[in-house]
């Protein structure tokens, strides 16, 4: 006899007699009495009696999450919404002699079974499954509240001037995160990668000196961080629509006002010696 579980939620299956086996494509479980099995209604597979016995008695029960919503919290939903969707385990075996079998064996011997107080204690029989990852993406959760927290409050103490020279790995040592995780909270507390953000502020800086300064557009280019030319042409026109020779020339058709001088630059637009520029790495 071979039957395929199609259930909603997650459902766990205690084996109270006989022998059998979960059949998956990828491998086959052995199901001894007292043995319990953790489903996804994702799960592929199928479980399966032995034919040297007389046939496998199973009791179970169902959990679906989302219907638990005055119980666990959006973050908790969604980590069981991920949990059901690997592929990489279809399916938990816990062996006869197990913390949730011998609790489940337990409960199964309580006379009135099918009140409040028994199915509270099936829930905690369901959430003790998932326990140590519960807590590990609690402490995830929390982390990157943390580091969000930690990158905030650094942009709002730090000027302009001062990200337009910011490294990606300062930044990571700031918020104590990894690059990866950094990557993420960065695009969600400000709107853009930090590569972007990076690209705009050098932009609005090179901009400014256009309008302010006389300076020659490649030195305006390297007081902006950015050692390429042609790149600085191609971002500029790709962000104000013209070149930054175009943008300068229409401005001062519009404002009829006198340039200065790039502060820190002789009136030829040269660096000073000793002074080098280099960009900001990302």
């Amino acid at each position: 006899m071979e039957w395929v579980p199609q259930l909603s939620g997650w459902s766990l299956y205690q084996v109270v007699s006989g022998s059998g086996y979960w059949l998956h494509p990828q491998r086959t479980q052995e199901l001894q009495t007292g043995t319990v099995l953790l489903l996804s209604s994702r799960a592929r597979g199928s479980i399966r009696a032995s034919r040297l016995g007389r046939g496998l008695l199973l009791h179970f029960f169902n959990v679906e999450p989302e219907r638990l919503a005055g119980m666990i919290t959006l973050n908790e939903q969604t980590f069981f919404h991920e949990a059901s969707c690997r592929e990489a385990s279809p399916a938990q075996i816990h062996p006869p002699g197990s913390a949730v079998a011998t609790k489940m064996m337990a409960l199964r011997d309580t006379p009135h079974r099918g009140g409040f107080w028994f199915r509270l204690q099936l829930l905690q029989i369901f959430t003790e499954v998932f326990r140590l990852e519960l807590q590990q993406q609690s402490s995830q959760v929390e982390a990157t509240f943390d580091a969000k927290e930690r990158l905030r409050e650094f942009l709002n103490q730090t000027p302009a001037s001062d990200l337009l020279h910011l490294k990606f790995s300062e930044l990571i040592q700031v918020t104590r995160c990894t690059r990866r995780h950094l990557t993420r909270i960065f695009h969600e507390v400000v709107g853009m990668s930090f590569r972007d953000k990076h690209t705009e502020l050098r932009l609005m800086r090179a901009r400014e000196l256009l309008a302010t300064t006389e300076s020659k557009v490649v030195d305006v280019a390297l007081e902006s961080g950015f050692q390429s030319l042609s790149l600085f042409n191609l971002m500029f026109k790709r962000r104000f629509g013209v070149s930054a020779g175009k943008w300068r020339a229409r401005r001062a058709d519009r404002k009829g006002s006198k340039l200065r001088p790039m502060p820190g630059r002789n009136p030829a637009g040269r660096l000073p010696k000793g002074r080098t520029v280099v960009e900001s790495a990302l």
